[in-house]
């Protein structure tokens, strides 16, 4: 009741309908790892353009297909993405970055990550004319000559206890440097250049130190693990089959997808070997596309250089989700690779024909069409396998709903565990698929057709009560792409009699 009933009268009282809503999560989130000139070690930062790469990364480089991946995402239609930065380990032969310095005073400034990059800045330290004890601090775009101030951070103070401390005031404010205070002597007037950075060694894809990286970041603490959510995993360039087989086993637990670029030294008449060193514990959860992409440079004045193709893919993919939906395949004539001149190798219907069966996801040149993606199977899309997770969209429209009713169903837990509960369960996720059918994301002419939800004493025993466990059984019949379509022609044969 809504209050004690002490007068005679209306009392009103809201009841709750019982249903929660199910959102569907985003499908496109990329995730790429690799070597790059800047940025932060420690942490994957998310970014929603290329500009925010730029700006954070350094852009593009030569010694590292990262940059051009990212850019190759945004281009086709990508629009979020995580960025993870990838060193030499402790143990590794190969040089570590290393991060400009420079002292004034009992002030220790550094760039806020390891590279060459930040030897390009100068700190600039200016007393307060009317306060001895205050001080501005600005970031200067190269030496004592330039004008060119970036950030810049006043009325600072050295006592650890004011609120303008300058090493926590600035610790969470600048994206360029870092401020440790080693005593509490105002600085005066002094301006001086960061310097002794260095880039260290690039990790090559398919690398032992590239192998090292990846295992650290999905460790159980490692940096991927602790992301919330992302869907399509690359690591441009990586063809190394062991590192394959763990960024699968990897993206099942993760309910992520991982676009596989083909060795590079690979041509049609062997391209599909590597389909079967790629094959792990989970090979649905990947797909491997053939061949490398051409496309102009710019770093090299527009020459058209060869490019691992998981950028390319994953931006179509993004762009599919979008314009479609997860079900649609990425993959027919509407799949045109943005900034691609061509392919490394030009294939035929035969080649095309003979590699599709053995889960070798084409790209084509299509007259009118211009370079497309030509194949939409998993690396379990062999049909000799027999999977039915054959199919990309069949494998990510699950991952979708998985990781829609994981993250919807949270309220469930602790509820009673009875007939209410399991017809709330029945309503709301029922609610979710059904619009999902009206979007023409399954088969079937109707919601019978398309999709079952369970949740009562057929699929929760009394033994599963006892045990606080409450069964939610959910099926739906995926759309699987059409492949081969056949055209049966056949002539009239006029005014004959028969």
């Amino acid at each position: 009741m809504p209050q004690a009933l002490t007068y005679p009268g209306v009392y009103v009282e809201e009841v709750s309908s019982g249903v929660r809503t199910i959102a569907g999560v985003a499908t496109s989130i990329g995730l790429f790892i690799g070597w790059a000139n800047k940025g932060p070690i420690d942490e994957a930062t998310r970014i929603f353009s290329f500009a925010d790469y730029e700006r954070t990364y350094g852009g593009l480089h030569l010694d590292s297909p990262l940059g051009y991946g990212v850019k190759q995402f945004f281009e086709n239609g990508g629009s979020d993405a995580y960025v993870i930065r990838v060193v030499p380990p402790d143990d590794s032969s190969l040089e570590a970055p290393v991060t400009a310095t420079v002292t004034i005073g009992d002030l220790v400034f550094t760039a806020s990550s390891p590279g060459e990059w930040g030897n390009g800045y100068s700190v600039r330290l200016v007393p307060r004319p009317d306060d001895a004890d205050r001080f501005k601090i600005d970031v200067i775009l190269g030496d004592e000559t330039s004008t060119v101030v970036v950030e810049t951070f006043e009325n600072l103070s050295m006592e650890p206890t004011d609120s303008r401390f300058v090493q926590t005031f600035v610790k969470d404010r600048s994206h360029l440097i870092k401020v440790e205070a080693t005593g509490t002597t105002s600085p005066g007037a002094k301006i001086e250049p960061l310097a002794d950075g260095t880039d260290g060694d690039p990790i090559e894809p398919g690398s032992a130190e590239m192998a090292a990286a990846i295992d650290d970041l999905f460790a159980d603490d490692g940096i991927a693990t602790k992301l919330d959510l992302f869907n399509l995993v690359c690591v441009p360039g990586e063809t190394k089959d062991t590192t394959i087989k763990t960024l699968q086993a990897e993206c099942k637990d993760k309910r992520a997808f991982l676009i596989v670029d083909a060795p590079s030294d690979k041509d049609a008449s062997n391209v599909a070997d590597s389909v079967t060193a790629f094959i792990g514990s989970a090979p649905s959860y990947a797909a491997m596309y053939f061949p490398w992409v051409r496309a102009p440079d710019p770093l090299q004045e527009g020459a058209i250089r060869d490019f691992p193709p998981c950028g390319f893919i994953a931006g179509v993919m993004a762009r599919t989700d979008a314009a479609r939906g997860v079900w649609k395949a990425p993959a027919g004539t509407e799949t045109a690779l943005n900034g691609a001149v061509g392919f490394v190798e030009t294939l035929s219907d035969a080649q095309n024909g003979a590699l599709n069966p053995k889960a070798v996801n084409c790209l084509r040149t299509k007259p009118v069409y211009g370079n497309i993606v030509w194949g939409a199977r998993t690396l379990d899309g062999d049909n000799d396998r027999g999977s039915e997770w054959k199919y990309v969209p069949v494998r990510r429209m699950a991952l979708f709903l998985e990781e829609s009713l994981f993250r919807g169903t949270q309220w469930v837990v602790f509820e009673p565990n009875d007939e209410p509960l399991w017809s709330q369960i029945r309503l709301n996720i029922g609610a979710f698929m059904q619009q999902l059918f009206r979007q023409g994301a399954f088969q079937g002419a109707t919601p019978r057709e398309a999709y079952f939800v369970k949740c009562d004493r057929t699929t929760t025993t009394q033994a599963d009560i006892n045990m606080g466990i409450v069964n939610i059984h959910v099926g739906f019949a995926p759309l699987k792409p059409a492949e081969f379509v056949v055209l049966r022609i056949q002539q009239i044969a006029g005014d004959i009699q028969t």
